[in-house]
């Protein structure tokens, strides 16, 4: 079994993946549109995604407009990040324009992690997965299915 989450969004969908690529998370996939088939890898195309699949290296995730999405609440991306400079470059990136709730910081589980809530309505956590604040420096980083 694998868990995908699935974000919608009201609109604003391929701008919002567009942002995570330049943000250095992965990229598009998958893109179908709410039109015919010459419209649907189109990214300036401002026809609705009916269904994205975004990928980057151990992350994944699917995204569309949908007209009567509910903000996104109760729910976050949580990236563990075994450097420091990328997880402070990747906070910073997601951040722009965004809302910080928690600055990026040390914690008693991790030397940092930050949440924010990024310009298009998704929650991010960006947490330093390196070992050094861990409990149990033989448990694998990262690897919940031990977990």
């Amino acid at each position: 079994m694998r868990l995908l989450n699935y974000l919608f969004f009201r609109a604003g969908c391929a701008e919002a993946l567009a942002f995570y690529e330049a943000c250095g998370l992965g990229r598009v996939v998958e893109l179908h549109r709410h039109a015919g088939k010459e419209e649907e890898m189109q990214p300036d195309s401002t026809v609705p995604v009916l269904h994205a699949r975004f990928e980057g290296p151990r992350l994944a995730f699917c995204a569309s407009d949908n007209d009567d999405a509910e903000p996104m609440r109760g729910s976050a991306h949580l990236l563990l990040i075994e450097d420091a400079e990328r997880a402070a470059t990747l906070f910073a990136a997601l951040a722009a324009g965004g809302t910080v709730t928690t600055p990026l910081g040390p914690q008693s589980w991790s030397r940092l992690y930050g949440k924010l809530t990024d310009r298009f309505g998704v929650q991010w956590m960006v947490n330093l997965d390196d070992g050094a604040a861990g409990k149990d420096p033989d448990r694998p980083r990262g690897d919940f299915r031990s977990a």
